[in-house]
């Protein structure tokens, strides 16, 4: 419907000014022999002649000015339908007001009205066409001004001719005066109040538009950020169970070869190599369930207390180191994701026991509270000082590092007494989430 609005507004301005000349010189020669004499009937036609030549002139020119405002080279159709939106509240100015040559045409076109009409009243129909374009061709002071003196010569009109002949003539010019004022100026008002309102909501769109590009932007690199971020999580995820399956896997074959490396008896080669091999099959599946981010094997079929007791048993058996676990509390099934952190704190803390400590005894104890479990790993091997062991970086490193992060990524703390000669206790407490 609007684009419909504006073709015929913009069909009036293109050839409305033509349409309303002709009328008016048509009704104005009906009745010239009643209003007008010989002398004024050529003075008429002559002004009429150069009323076209200025129409002419203003049809010409407004692409023109276009061009030189806004380097855009418009049609007469645009300016005009411009010219309707900026005046009837539709949109916005497409020319600056109070341009020299909208100035010069306002005025001259006018001032022919004024004459004509002052020759014959039925000249007035040419200058309506000031109710339409003041408020864009003048300033706003000047506007006011234009439809003033449209005012003045459609109520000349209006009250029998200028000047008026009789008082009556007078009373009916001043009426007819105040309300066609009040009416244009009013009129042009509201138009310039809803063109206002109209740049406004232009100008919010732009800018809703500006800050949605912007979103979309931010939206892009945050979603970018994440990607890395996942995948920087994925490889620290793969690091840390590398290290806790592949690693400590083959450190624990290492340690029975070397033992089979320096045996003399057959059977005891035999039993330490089985433990080797069983050790690699059992790593080699630990690191495939990691790259999948499956579940450790002792958890598949075996809830936390069964797995862990599985592992220290096995621990003890192939390092030698005598181990007692114990559990306290009501035992509950946990959320997988506490199950598996605490298996590899575990694991971590005795592979460090063997391989640092050189403990001889051990003890690993799991407590279920009402709203926290604990586990608690303790040796009697040499001990050292937490304070002299730099931190690692990067992925935020493995060992004490490793079992620290595992217990702060589900919002638990982690905890490490040592002393040289003292041994080695570190305790890890997580929130007791069950398993749905």
């Amino acid at each position: 419907m609007r684009t419909t609005v504006e073709e015929r507004w913009a069909q009036f301005f293109r050839y409305g000014p033509y349409a309303l000349l002709g009328l008016a010189m048509l009704t104005g020669a009906a009745a010239a022999d009643l209003v007008m004499t010989r002398r004024e009937m050529y003075a008429a036609g002559a002004l009429l002649l150069g009323a076209l030549a200025l129409q002419a002139w203003w049809t010409w020119a407004v692409p023109r000015l276009l061009a030189a405002d806004s380097a855009d080279e418009r049609t007469l159709a645009e300016y005009l339908v411009g010219v309707a939106i900026a005046d009837m509240g539709i949109g916005a100015r497409v020319l600056p007001a109070g341009t020299t040559a909208g100035r010069v045409y306002f005025v001259l076109r006018t001032a022919l009205a004024f004459v004509l009409t002052w020759l014959n009243p039925f000249f007035a129909i040419y200058a309506c066409l000031g109710c339409f374009d003041a408020g864009h061709l003048l300033s706003p002071r000047a506007a006011r001004a234009g439809l003033v003196v449209t005012a003045v010569i459609t109520a000349g009109s209006q009250s029998g001719g200028l000047p008026p002949a009789s008082l009556m003539n007078w009373v009916a010019f001043g009426a007819m005066f105040v309300l066609n004022t009040a009416l244009f100026i009013g009129l042009n008002h509201l138009g310039a109040k809803e063109a206002e309102k109209a740049t406004e909501r232009a100008e919010t769109i732009t800018a809703l538009e500006k800050a949605l590009d912007e979103n979309a932007a931010l939206h892009a690199q945050l979603v970018i950020q994440a990607r890395e971020a996942g995948v920087a999580d994925e490889r620290h995820r793969l690091a840390a169970e590398i290290h806790d399956t592949i690693a400590q896997g083959l450190t624990g074959i290492i340690a029975q070869l070397q033992v089979v490396a320096s045996a003399t008896d057959r059977a005891l080669a035999r039993e330490h190599l089985d433990r080797a091999q069983a050790l690699a099959r059992h790593s080699l599946g630990e690191a495939r369930r990691s790259v999948q981010n499956l579940s450790p094997a002792a958890l598949e079929h075996d809830m936390l207390p069964e797995a862990l007791k599985k592992t220290v048993t096995e621990w003890s058996e192939r390092t030698g180191v005598t181990t007692r676990f114990t559990v306290t509390g009501t035992e509950e099934p946990l959320h997988e994701e506490v199950a598996v952190t605490l298996l590899r704190i575990a694991q971590e803390a005795l592979a460090n026991a063997a391989k640092h400590g050189r403990a001889t005894r051990a003890g690993v104890t799991l407590s279920y509270m009402e709203d926290e479990v604990t586990l608690d790993v303790r040796d009697d091997g040499r001990g050292f000082d937490p304070l002299a062991v730099p931190p690692r970086t990067g992925t935020g490193g493995f060992g004490l590092d490793g079992m620290r992060v595992r217990a702060e990524r589900i919002a638990g703390t982690f905890a490490v007494e040592s002393e040289a000669g003292q041994g080695t206790a570190i305790s890890a407490r997580v929130p007791l989430v069950r398993h749905d």
